[in-house]
């Protein structure tokens, strides 16, 4: 629990109301309590900022006169909120330390503030760092580093040959280095091309539940500081992703595609094979990227959901572009 005072000066916010009011809690604009916080940043919503109830709202200045509780006035009230939730964090701390039923190799480093849950695996010649926690029945395999302060939750599997920046989380049930998806025809069937690459994640990332990240075929699959990934996606062999990148949920980069710093690549959407996508990149939801983009800016090239018979419509309209073209050009041809 946390006074309005200081909420404002962990948040760098100016205050309107009571210093001494007490938060417990957040809440959303519409259901906020008395005793929580909450934030406005769009003034689409501003109705709701007049009937709220909460004990305190972060607003930007230009909300303050409809504020009718106590104000916490920011620059950037999501921001500011995205900040403040970590003072009410309900994930229960870990304590340092192995639990019994943990299996950890001998020659395996782990930090005295270290935590190891039950049934976790830690493989020969991995480095546990300060304050890292590996959370139950998860496996990290040989050679790995989890760097300080990161969170594996449980469940996740981590092969041998990863690398793990500080304070990076990764949710459960992921799997980092797997195999890639590399097969050679030999006539008959197929030959497995072995993945002797590793994983390199950086600082501060987070990798949502069920993901996968393929270790490389030779060199190492690369994902850089402060990525963001959501779950159910599928990073494959040798992908360079960018620093501060974000990536929504069920998307699929297929190997060696390199993609920026600073982009954003909506939900089911997908990457094609050895290409690149420049830095500042927004990809739009379920759209298909089969060639390099060297300009910054916004791609999509998925259709929008329409009507039945409209759809029937284009979609049988559609496949005779080739033919209308053709056409097209015809006649274009005749009349020079």
């Amino acid at each position: 629990m946390l006074t309005l005072a200081e909420l404002a000066k962990r948040l760098d916010a100016e205050l309107v109301g009571d210093a001494d009011q007490r938060v417990d809690g957040l809440g959303t604009i519409q259901s906020a309590t008395g005793s929580q916080l909450t934030f406005l940043a769009n003034p689409r919503y501003r109705s709701y900022l007049e009937n709220t109830r909460a004990a305190a709202v972060l607003i930007p200045e230009s909300q303050r006169e409809f504020c009718p509780v106590a104000a916490l006035v920011v620059k950037d009230p999501y921001l500011s909120f995205a900040r403040a939730t970590a003072f009410f964090e309900t994930a229960p701390l870990a304590t340092p330390g192995i639990h019994p039923s943990a299996v950890v190799d001998p020659s395996a480093s782990i930090a005295k503030s270290a935590s190891v849950g039950p049934n976790a695996v830690i493989d020969a010649d991995v480095t546990v760092g300060e304050g890292a926690v590996v959370m139950a029945n998860a496996v990290v395999g040989a050679g790995s580093v989890i760097g300080d302060q990161c969170r594996i939750w449980p469940n996740v599997t981590i092969y041998h040959g990863v690398t793990l920046g500080p304070r990076t989380i990764i949710h459960a049930n992921c799997v980092i280095g797997g195999d890639g998806f590399g097969f050679a025809f030999n006539g008959a069937g197929w030959t497995k091309v072995h993945q002797v690459g590793g994983v390199s994640i950086g600082a501060d990332v987070e990798i949502g539940a069920g993901t996968t990240v393929d270790r490389g075929a030779i060199e190492d699959t690369v994902i850089g500081d402060g990525v963001i990934l959501d779950n159910q996606i599928q990073v494959a062999h040798n992908v360079v992703i960018g620093n501060h990148t974000a990536v929504a949920g069920k998307a699929g980069i297929a190997g060696s595609a390199k993609i920026g710093s600073y982009c954003l690549i909506g939900g089911a959407a997908g990457v094609a094979g050895h290409i690149e996508v420049c830095d500042k990149v927004q990809i739009l939801a379920m759209s298909l990227v089969s060639s390099s983009i060297t300009e910054p800016g916004t791609y999509g090239s998925a259709l929008p959901v329409d009507t039945q018979a409209r759809y029937r419509k284009n979609v049988a309209r559609f496949r005779n572009l080739d033919e209308l073209a053709r056409r097209v050009r015809k006649l274009e041809r005749l009349s020079d």
